[in-house]
């Protein structure tokens, strides 16, 4: 049974809408939103950046059989001298693809190609550079270069039959797909793909090839918007800039609830707009409207919203400065997303570097600034903020390679102090 959210609500401890932690604002989102149920068989060319909706199980072991790790020389470990070279004879050769035909003989060895399959009786592979070819024919091995074991690759190794090779809610990667290959699987089962759409509200807004009028911007939010939703590989409905109009606004909502599974807005949910956006959420679906204790992208709306005689779609409806839907995306619907999409969201991975200059920042709030991180001459890494931050200043996105992550509970930082960064590279 789907909850309502007030019910929601009613399990974040200390909810607050007008002040309210990005922790708890991040716990109601995940306990909010649906996973993605269809699942499609797609080649696995076509895998990549899809969500694996099933465990894959390795119907093999790899690899097949005990192979060398090197060129060198096959042998027994128990032939090998103590304390001294050990000379052995060299019984055949055995090549990649191939089975060494016949038995090596005690106190033996075999030169063996890398990948090749180690002959019966022998555990043991010696590099060929550390060894000597003598006239004779026989291999010299110098003493203690290798132990027992060394250089072999045991059947079963990487993957063994029956054992779980890539868990479900995993979004494919490259080294997946070869993985998958080396198991001989041609398909794999993954989720559908989430579709979401999006579009930007407000009579200012121009979208690029339109004239400029006084007072009006060409609208920025949907291209950022558009990038960060490629990124994460869902199919993308772009419904561009809608006026500050009651029926237009209900036409889109309602197309877009009618078409995908989430919806994305930016502008309109600000204490005291004029504009009819927040109206036309309310009436059309169950939405809350929080002030988030952060900066930027203290407003937000959230819930779900409906088209006639349709199923529900998740609503984010983000603020309109540029920079403060960058962070709240980031903060909030980044990872509301791939959850929605089937998969497993991990904790975006973090730098501690430390700050070039000095910042001020008030307990009570989390602060996302924008910064450049680099090497510091002892090897650490250092970061510097871009100058000013407002929330509509987008170069400072542009020209930054990470956010400083300032927490709720954190004070004034000092020149010199270690902070939190997140890498825009982890974003992808």
């Amino acid at each position: 049974m789907t909850q309502t959210l007030d019910q929601i609500a009613s399990c974040i401890t200390g909810y607050d809408p007008n002040a309210l932690p990005v922790a708890q604002a991040q716990e109601f989102i995940a306990r909010l939103v649906p996973r993605v149920q269809a699942i499609e068989q797609v080649a696995i060319r076509q895998a990549l950046g899809r969500v694996l909706a099933r465990d894959v199980v390795s119907g093999i072991d790899v690899p097949s059989h005990d192979n060398s790790a090197m060129d060198g020389y096959a042998l027994r470990g128990m032939d090998l001298a103590d304390d001294g070279p050990t000379l052995l004879p060299v019984a055949g050769t055995g090549y990649a693809g191939q089975q060494f035909d016949g038995n090596v003989p005690l106190a033996h060895c075999v030169r063996i190609m890398t990948g090749a399959v180690m002959p019966d009786g022998l555990d043991t592979v010696v590099p060929q550079e550390f060894t000597t070819l003598l006239p004779d024919g026989r291999v010299n091995i110098p003493a203690g270069i290798v132990r027992t074991g060394d250089n072999r690759r045991l059947r079963g190794e990487d993957l063994a039959r029956g054992e779980a090779a890539l868990r479900a809610g995993r979004i494919l990667r490259p080294a997946d797909l070869g993985l998958l290959a080396s198991l001989g699987q041609a398909e794999v089962p993954v989720f559908r793909r989430l579709r979401v759409a999006f579009f930007s509200t407000g009579d200012e807004l121009r979208s690029i090839g339109e004239t400029l009028d006084e007072g009006c911007v060409y609208d920025s939010n949907r291209y950022t918007l558009w990038g960060m939703l490629q990124r994460l590989g869902v199919d993308v409905l772009d419904m561009g800039v809608v006026r500050d109009d009651p029926a237009a606004l209900r036409e889109a909502f309602s197309q877009a609830a009618a078409s995908a599974d989430a919806v994305i807005t930016s502008g309109g949910v600000s204490v005291g707009e004029a504009d009819h956006t927040k109206r036309i959420m309310a009436e059309l679906g169950e939405v809350l409207f929080w002030k988030i204790a952060m900066r930027p992208g203290r407003p937000m709306a959230i819930g779900r919203i409906g088209a006639a005689g349709g199923s529900d779609a998740i609503l984010f409806g983000l603020p309109g400065n540029p920079v403060a839907v960058m962070v709240t995306f980031y903060a909030f619907v980044r990872d509301a997303l791939l959850a929605m999409s089937g998969a497993t969201p991990e904790p975006l991975p973090m730098l501690r570097a430390a700050c070039a200059t000095g910042l001020r920042k008030k307990p009570g709030r989390t602060e996302y600034q924008r910064g450049i991180v680099s090497r510091a001459a002892d090897g650490g890494w250092q970061v510097a903020i871009t100058g000013s931050q407002g929330s509509g200043i987008l170069r400072s996105m542009s020209q930054a390679n990470g956010l400083v992550v300032l927490h709720h509970g954190q004070g004034h930082v000092d020149a010199g102090d270690l902070v939190d960064v997140i890498p825009f590279d982890a974003l992808v």
